[in-house]
């Protein structure tokens, strides 16, 4: 009996290789292509990683006339939840960076590669096993748990170098009628990779983000079928990687010390291997320590949670690019108006060291992508997320017409406000422009400079009787407020007091700051001038003698 003839009785049903060689034949792409893919678990909530990784990905490969794919590691079947894929594809769609290829369904997709779910491809993985069998470069391995962890307690008792591997591979010189006998009397096993390698000698890598490398060969004899049928991850995606045309792959830097392995196993099954570029893993700042950002954790580490608080995918993307190369931001500065797929993104130029994942400068670059969005763009987007997640957002939006005037204040200038962030921030930062919210709250008026009941009432009394004027523009609006802070002995000009500070005791930036206290019990708002000619005379006298200090 052979190797041929055990691989037979172990895989009977199996295709030989050649076949899926020529259902999957080499992409007919551009010199330069890059075909990248990323590849989550269907196990829960999605990382905010896979988002990072998938936009890298289709960066790169539209940037090369490429191809992005997504394939679903679904062979960990214990660790697999309900509705775990339908939440992959949902999140990439949110997030907009859906792939050219993929599962678009639990079992449909689109491609010419697929299945691009790996328990679909269970009879592809077994027929390449069956070929490194037949090579003798693989092995089926009778191990029992029990004599796994005997192995284990000798090796720990040695201070030897635990794992199954050389003298403790205790299947891997079985003779093939022997292996055969314990097949045929059903015994239960499983698959492992016959390791050519040897500890003591070193493979040199250049990782295209990490540059040269040097590792120990890898001599583990791994499993790469396990009891139920199913490859390991490792075998896996070498047969996936090879048979779907990836020329690089993306992934965290955890994954660096795999490499020996993966280059192993793809030279000895006779496939070329793809270029390996291991990004930085997503840091966060916790307490001084610098740790990875974990689902279990950190809120943000989910991408649900940008979801729920309304923190646009567009600032998500622009923010972890800006992580990805550092060069990004200098380039949105000076192309404001540019898609961020026209940015020269190069995987080489990724920071070699750990990315700080900082939820601060997220919202900060947040504020800047929503100031360039026009109010009709940041009306339909607080209503898309208040009609699933605020219900008085929601009703206060319902006025389209009214609603788009507040958006507009100060949008589309030069300097457009920067006062939201996300989508939850809306509230809060119109609802002093409709009456029904603003008048069924406490107020408290904390007048400022100017703070005596005296002047703070002259103040409104005199700009609604003598001042305002729906029709004025904004320089004759301003004029006016210079000449009742002139008539009520102020500075009319800020320079003029801060010249002379003994002869006045305050100016004109005092006297509006009541009126704006006055109008919005704020200190701090977007135009005074826009908010007012929304408002109207009316509304104005309204609130001024809500103000008044009695």
């Amino acid at each position: 009996m052979n190797y041929k003839d055990l691989a037979d009785l172990i895989f009977p049903d199996s295709k030989e290789i050649s076949y899926y060689e020529e259902k999957y034949p080499k992409r007919d792409l551009p010199e330069g292509a890059m075909v990248l893919r990323v590849a989550p678990s269907p196990t829960g909530n999605v990382h905010i990683g896979t988002i990072y990784q998938a936009l890298i990905d289709k960066i790169a490969a539209k940037r090369s006339n490429g191809v992005f794919y997504v394939r679903i590691e679904d062979t960990d079947q214990k660790r697999e939840v309900e509705g775990g894929i339908a939440q992959i594809i949902r999140s990439m769609k949110d997030f907009d960076v859906l792939p050219d290829e993929g599962m678009t369904t639990e079992n449909e997709w689109e491609g010419n590669y697929g299945p691009y779910k790996q328990s679909l491809r269970k009879e592809i993985y077994q027929a390449y096993a069956k070929y490194m069998i037949e090579q003798g470069k693989a092995y089926p391995c009778f191990c029992s748990q029990e004599e796994l962890d005997e192995i284990r307690e000798k090796q720990t008792a040695a201070k030897i170098r635990p794992g199954y591997y050389g003298v403790w591979a205790k299947y891997r010189t079985l003779p093939v009628e022997e292996a055969a006998e314990k097949i045929k009397n059903g015994e239960k096993y499983i698959i492992r990779f016959k390791s050519p390698g040897r500890e003591d000698r070193k493979i040199k890598h250049k990782d295209v983000i990490k540059g040269n490398v040097e590792f120990p060969e890898n001599d583990q004899d791994i499993v790469i079928i396990k009891a139920d049928g199913l490859p390991t991850y490792h075998f896996a995606h070498i047969v996936d990687d090879h048979l779907m045309g990836t020329t690089h792959v993306t992934r965290g830097d955890e994954w660096l010390s795999s490499v020996p392995l993966h280059l192993q196993l793809f030279q000895e099954i006779g496939f070329k291997a793809p270029k390996y570029a291991h990004t930085p893993t997503l840091l966060k700042n916790d307490n001084g320590n610098k740790r990875k950002i974990s689902k279990r954790k950190d809120a943000e580490a989910a991408t649900s949670y940008y979801l729920e608080e309304g923190i646009p995918a567009q600032s998500v993307k622009e923010y972890l690019l800006n992580i990805a190369n550092s060069s990004f931001e200098n380039w949105r500065r000076a192309n404001p108006d540019k898609d961020i797929e026209e940015f020269d993104f190069q995987l080489n130029k990724m920071s070699v060291s750990g990315a700080l994942f900082d939820m601060v400068k997220l919202l900060d670059v947040s504020k800047i992508v929503i100031s360039r969005m026009t109010a009709e763009e940041v009306y339909e987007k607080s209503k898309e997320w208040a009609s699933k997640y605020n219900e008085e957002l929601n009703k206060i939006l319902e006025n389209k017409e009214y609603a788009l005037k507040v958006f507009g204040i100060e949008r589309g200038n030069k300097k457009p406000r920067k006062d939201i962030a996300k989508w939850s921030d809306v509230l809060e930062n119109i609802e002093y422009m409709y009456d029904e919210v603003f008048e069924s709250k406490e107020h408290k008026y904390e007048y400022q400079v100017i703070n005596d009941k005296e002047s703070v009432n002259q103040i409104l009394d005199l700009y609604i009787e003598k001042y305002y004027d729906d029709n004025d523009d904004k320089q004759q609006w301003f004029d006016k407020i210079k000449e009742l802070a002139g008539k009520m002995g102020y500075a009319t000009e800020v320079k003029e007091f801060k010249a002379n500070p003994d002869k006045y005791k305050a100016h004109v930036g005092d006297v509006s700051t009541v009126l704006r206290i006055a109008l919005t019990d704020r200190t701090n708002t977007p135009d005074m001038y826009e908010i007012m000619k929304i408002l109207g005379r009316d509304r104005i006298a309204k609130r001024f003698a809500m103000a008044k200090i009695k």
